[in-house]
């Protein structure tokens, strides 16, 4: 597929990009610059306002409301609607990368799933994890969330992704500052804010944990859940403890008998599969292998469901840290560090949600005929 760009030399500043107008499709680069992310537990005593404020959530605590300071809309490369051609914002969360597609206008995606595992191919389109719609919200919310991945399959929701959802409608809407979105996805009610330094928290709900509901058909061994239950993959036999965050989680520390595993070494690409096709997961599932450092410092790798070995995935890491505390391996506040990078996350006991702060950042924009 021809990709239509020229190159731009202008470089924005993290904290004030915006969107280029030109008469050629100009792909914009930028490096922001690294800033460190304020304790989790000080994020969560804040709290601004939602952009539905007749809609009730659920938070951690009570917050000073600002109003979002808005300046006058400049004029953007996105508002273009040329027949033949899909604007779009590439970004990244820790490396798992995103096509971001405007889709206020409509609740049905722009581009079919054939379309979006052309764009996705790395080597003769755009590149990416998948492609994100914002669209409309729906059941009172400010936007929804729809996302095709890189094999044209629909995840009911994605922890990196709704990052980088957050910092693309806080572009759309020309907001700047501490913004609170509320996002209607398949998984459900999620709420991502855009924090001083750019990063997002992530509200992440309640875990599911009944088997039946995650699903598997592993026998639940801990009430109605799975914890370091025995899974037969290639041979060994895995300690597995099976999680949702809306979509399905199978974590492991490791095979029986196995002292500490060296995620590193592992073959993710044959054994990845076969945990995501394994008859125990009649809806496939995502698969996190984790060592521990210590009780707040884990470190994970992925094969994700429909997008295989990535190198980031959110909901993922929130799903190794209930794992981690229902195995006794960590702490409710953990460091889980990815190969795109570290994740922020904490399992709260007061309000039994799972929150996750991280990095979205604009990788470039463009065109491309469809």
């Amino acid at each position: 597929m021809a990709i239509a760009a020229a190159s731009t030399t202008t470089l924005p500043s993290s904290s004030a990009s915006r969107i280029p107008s030109a008469s050629v499709e100009p792909f914009s680069f930028f490096s922001p610059s690294p800033a460190s992310s304020p304790p989790l537990s000080r994020l969560l005593r804040a709290r601004i306002p939602l952009r539905n404020p007749r809609l009730a959530i659920s938070a951690a605590a009570s917050m000073t409301a600002r109003a979002p300071e808005r300046s006058a809309p400049p004029s953007s490369f996105l508002d273009r609607r040329e027949s033949g051609f899909l604007h779009f914002v590439k970004y990244h969360g820790l490396g798992n990368d995103f096509i971001l597609v405007d889709n206020r206008s409509s609740l049905e995606p722009r581009v079919t799933t054939e379309q979006a595992v052309k764009l996705c191919d790395r080597n003769f389109g755009i590149g990416a994890d998948g492609v994100i719609f914002a669209m409309p919200g729906i059941n009172g919310t400010d936007y929804t969330m729809r996302i095709f991945n890189s094999d044209g399959s629909e995840p009911e929701m994605c922890g990196n992704g709704v990052r980088c959802l957050a910092r693309f409608i806080a572009e759309l809407e020309n907001l700047s500052g501490r913004q609170r979105f509320t996002v209607h996805t398949g998984a459900g009610l999620i709420v991502p804010e855009i924090q001083d330094d750019g990063k997002v928290t992530v509200d992440m709900g309640e875990p599911i944990l009944k088997a039946s509901d995650v699903p598997t058909k592993l026998l639940p061994n801990k009430d109605h859940s799975v914890v370091k239950s025995e899974l037969k993959v290639d041979g060994l036999s895995w300690n597995v403890t099976c999680v949702s965050m809306g979509n399905p989680h199978c974590v492991t520390f490791g095979a029986k008998g196995e002292q500490i595993l060296q995620v590193d070494k592992l073959n993710l690409a044959e054994i990845g599969p076969k945990f995501e096709h394994h008859e125990m997961f009649p809806a496939r599932t995502n698969t996190e292998f984790v060592q521990v450092f210590s009780p707040s410092h884990l470190k994970m790798r992925v094969w994700e469901r429909g997008a295989g070995a990535t190198l980031a995935c959110g909901t993922g890491a929130c799903a190794v840290v209930v794992a981690a505390v229902l195995e006794g391996q960590a702490g409710r506040c953990c460091t889980v560090d990815l190969p795109g990078g570290p994740l922020e996350i904490e399992w709260g006991e007061k309000d039994n949600h799972v929150y996750m702060t991280g990095p979205a950042e604009v990788v470039f924009y463009g065109s491309v005929p469809i």
